[in-house]
């Protein structure tokens, strides 16, 4: 590269570089030329086409006409200005023949078809994971689910390149261990969650996102080990909060817990692939699920907080106000309630307690967490008489609070039920031990029809909700 002087950059498919190709003899450049060393015809020209000029230079179109002195470049044109090209070189008649302006090509550096091998040369010493070689008739999809890769839905390769444009989304460094993932207890750095998002389908851009449900997944207090190996069918879920949601796109509005919106579908599904190939929870093995449901593949979904008159639920556990954050809990497959006709908010706390009752069983009472996705037609309900969220979660606990002879092995003619304690009379008990209820607000703007999405076993030998802030960059 030439310390000081002109240095035009070009390439023969670009019919702007063939038209000013007649001006360069009469420059004292260097010439580089990125597809063909023979172009121009005539003149010296430096061979670019591995394009290590174009790169350190920072071309993003050609031709370009740059000028360096003591070693910086001080000026620049790109494509075809008669004018500028004359004042860069200090040629007077330059170009007469030719046209005022023409606009130039884009620079091979940005040509899709050499864009990974470009990514591989700047970044490809910072892959630390294994290499697997598939066979040239091998198709992807299928080597990677039978080398168990996969949730039992086609994964995207995990390729180098890809690899790298996903740790793009996050300044942590590769090698930083995120977590470290039950069951098998293997530490999981940056560059792994990386993998499994690609593998997912995530965008660079919901890494931060996947990185803080890993650390949320992994803390002891949410007990991912024993979610995985009870025969239960829970399994982790991801609401985000904050600022991130809506710049990235995880949904909070109609079919919020539905398909349709890649964050919400490739975020979980990021999750649960990491404690599949990474800590080895896989169904069958660790993983004891009698039944299972849908949302083991994933489920992630947004707080509405715009849409919301109530104080957002990761500002109630302790996040500041305007921060961004994820909640993972445990989750059952979600189930809706229908209340289309009550209009006070004694009548609609009743109903949402009535279906609230029924995780796990009726019966039972203390054991199970749930989660309570409120819609916006039935918060509006509450917001209208002036109940905040304190007020409603308060009425849920009284409306909760399940007498003896409902609870009781036997009653009813169920003999699944609570055991009277030795030498005592069983009590009233509340349905969800303290911190066991979450309440979210999210859903569509049309239908009165909340969701109960059932959890799991809470506090000690069970799991709590972990909140994790998300650090972007």
């Amino acid at each position: 590269m030439p310390e000081d002087g002109l240095v035009v950059v070009l390439k023969q498919d670009c019919p702007t570089c063939r038209l000013v190709a007649p001006v360069l003899d009469v420059l004292d450049a260097t010439v580089f030329s990125q597809d063909d060393p023979a172009f121009p015809p005539g003149i010296e020209v430096r061979d670019d086409t591995a394009l290590d000029a174009s790169v350190a230079l920072g071309i993003d179109v050609v031709p370009t006409l740059l000028r360096r002195e003591g070693g910086r470049e001080t000026a620049r044109t790109e494509g075809w200005d008669r004018e500028r090209w004359r004042e860069l070189a200090g040629v007077a008649d330059l170009g007469a023949e030719l046209p005022e302006w023409k606009p130039g090509c884009g620079s091979r550096t940005h040509d899709p078809a050499v864009a990974d091998e470009m990514l591989l040369r700047a970044r490809g010493h910072e892959l630390a994971a294994r290499r697997v070689e598939l066979a040239g008739l091998e198709d992807e999809a299928e080597a990677l689910y039978d080398r168990g890769w996969t949730d039992g839905l086609p994964v995207v390769a995990p390729t180098p390149p890809r690899v790298l444009r996903m740790l793009a989304g996050t300044t942590r460094a590769p090698d930083e261990v995120v977590a470290v993932v039950p069951p098998n207890l293997v530490p999981a750095t940056v560059e792994k969650v990386a993998i499994n998002a690609v593998l997912a389908g995530c965008r660079p851009e919901y890494l931060p996102v996947v990185l803080a449900a890993v650390e949320a997944a992994c803390d002891d207090a949410f007990n991912a080990h024993g979610l995985l190996a009870t025969t239960w069918g829970a399994a982790p879920a991801v609401l985000v909060h904050g600022p991130v949601a809506r710049r990235i796109g995880v949904h909070a509005g109609g079919n919020a817990l539905g398909q349709g919106t890649r964050a919400n579908s490739t975020i979980g599904r990021a999750l649960q692939l990491v404690i599949r190939n990474v800590g080895g929870g896989r169904p069958g093995e660790v993983d004891r699920a009698t039944l299972g449901q849908p949302g083991k593949v994933g489920l992630c979904f947004a707080e509405d907080e715009d849409g919301s008159p109530w104080e957002p639920l990761s500002v109630s556990r302790g996040v500041p106000a305007g921060a961004s954050a994820v909640t993972v809990f445990a989750a059952e497959g979600a189930r809706g309630v229908v209340d289309q006709i009550s209009r006070t908010p004694d009548s609609l706390a009743r109903s949402l307690a009535g279906a609230l009752r029924g995780v796990a069983h009726p019966k039972l009472a203390g054991g199970f967490d749930a989660t309570l996705v409120l819609a916006p037609e039935h918060v509006a309900v509450f917001a209208g008489a002036g109940w905040d969220r304190a007020r409603f979660t308060a009425a849920l606990d009284e409306l909760l609070l399940i007498p003896p002879e409902e609870l009781a092995r036997g009653a009813d003619g169920i003999e699944e039920g609570l055991p009277a304690p030795l030498g005592r009379p069983l009590g009233a008990r509340p349905k969800f031990r303290p911190g066991g209820l979450l309440v979210a607000v999210a859903g569509g703007g049309a239908g009165k029809f909340s969701t109960v999405i059932g959890g799991w076993v809470g506090g000690p030998g069970g799991s709590d909700p972990v909140t994790r802030v998300i650090e972007e960059a």
